[in-house]
């Protein structure tokens, strides 16, 4: 488990992850920008990459935890939250100035850190081992879904495009 020190992003993941008593590996591997590029990268089939996804709505930021290979359904998760609101991708600009701790591109699906309340795809659920962001585009995590799910205390949902 060692990471190679990058700006402190992933040691504010570690300090979270010990926190909760969570069992997890950590990969220290070439940079990538894609949840299947660290895939590759840290030795790990990319169909046990999942992706963090930020949205937002008039009540904030929510966070959305879903397999790298699918694409996010904001119909869906406008109907999961209900109540008609404006729903959209957050932008570059807004997670740098929101999300100043993690580097873009690189959140990890740890919702209660941002604070955002979290929904994950069951689909994530599937997998005994899901590989997920770092904080930062050097480092990926290794953790029980079900687990990760269990301490962010997400909803879970079906969000992704059929």
């Amino acid at each position: 488990m060692a990471a190679e020190k990058s700006g402190g992003q992933i040691e504010k993941t570690i300090a979270y992850l010990d926190e909760q008593g969570l069992d997890y590996e950590i990969f220290d591997h070439e940079v990538g920008f894609t949840a299947a590029e660290e895939a590759r990268a840290a030795g790990v089939d990319p169909q046990n990459a999942a992706k963090s996804v930020l949205v937002r709505d008039d009540a904030g930021y929510r966070l959305l935890v879903i397999q790298a290979s699918d694409r996010l359904d904001l119909g869906k998760v406008r109907g999961l939250l209900g109540e008609g609101k404006e729903l959209r991708f957050a932008t570059e600009e807004e997670l740098g100035a929101e999300f100043p701790q993690f580097e873009l591109g690189a959140i990890p699906p740890l919702g209660p850190m941002l604070p955002a309340p979290e929904i994950i795809d069951p689909r994530v659920l599937d997998h005994e081992r899901i590989l997920c962001n770092g904080g930062d585009h050097r480092h990926s995590v290794l953790i029980d879904p079900k687990e990760l799910a269990r301490v962010t205390g997400a909803q879970v949902a079906d969000v992704v495009e059929e």
